[in-house]
């Protein structure tokens, strides 16, 4: 569902590149574990797992001890004249930067993740086009990500995740793409947990408790069918 036109924004929030914000966030100063997730918005199997995987370690606790960072752009394309395209057509290139645009306005994850799983449930039941009740679901101010939307700034932004996805090393092969504490889990990615609690220095919480275990006990079962592979055409 296209938005209605909104005025500009009077202000414009700075671009700053976000390979800087990487450890520089008050959580990770404080020694939480840095986690992204490079996911996009329509792939299912990134909507399942913001929705029923990563949601979890918020309340657990494990959330305490994570610096969570999440870069919707995904499998997408940008060609030569900047131009944008998206694995799963335009309602996901929109979604990307509407995403974007409220992870900039609310940095902190405790703000703004209930409004990316909020959309990413939607995704699931496909019903995607109802992403503007998100707002009202989660209490965040619909006009400023709107005006972020509208601006073209969310677009600047969603290029930014773009050129930090593809200097990924070594490049992504799928989403979601999981990399904690710099290291990238790939088809391990839903063992996340025990990786957060295995790079943390601190009293861990009671979630944590026999996670370190998981990673030497758990067989890593490929999870190719529980993802959506950067090699497929772009729709």
């Amino acid at each position: 569902m296209a938005s209605q036109p909104q005025p500009p924004l009077r202000r414009r929030l700075p671009l700053v590149p976000l390979l800087v914000l990487l450890c520089l966030s008050p959580a990770c100063a404080a020694g939480r574990v840095p986690v992204s997730v490079y996911y996009e918005t329509l792939c299912p199997f990134c909507s399942a797992f913001v929705v029923n995987d990563l949601s979890r370690i918020f309340r657990t606790g494990i959330s305490s001890i994570a610096d969570l960072r999440l870069v919707p752009f995904g499998n997408g394309r940008v060609s030569a004249d900047g131009t944008i395209t998206c694995q799963h057509g335009e309602d996901e290139c929109q979604l990307n930067a509407i995403e974007a645009c409220v992870i900039r306005l609310w940095p902190d994850a405790e703000q703004h993740f209930p409004f990316i799983r909020c959309v990413e449930h939607l995704a699931l039941t496909r019903k995607w086009d109802a992403w503007q009740s998100c707002f009202q679901e989660t209490g965040l101010a619909y006009q400023p990500a709107i005006d972020c939307y509208n601006s073209g700034y969310g677009r600047q932004l969603v290029l930014q995740y773009a050129a930090e996805t593809n200097a990924l090393q070594p490049p992504h092969q799928f989403v979601p793409w999981v990399v904690v504490n710099g290291k990238p889990l790939g088809d391990d990615y839903m063992n996340f947990e025990a990786y957060i609690c295995s790079a943390y220095d601190g009293k861990l919480p009671e979630a944590c408790k026999g996670k370190h275990l998981a990673i030497a006990q758990e067989t890593k079962a490929s999870r190719g069918d529980k993802v959506c592979p950067a090699s497929k055409t772009i729709s």
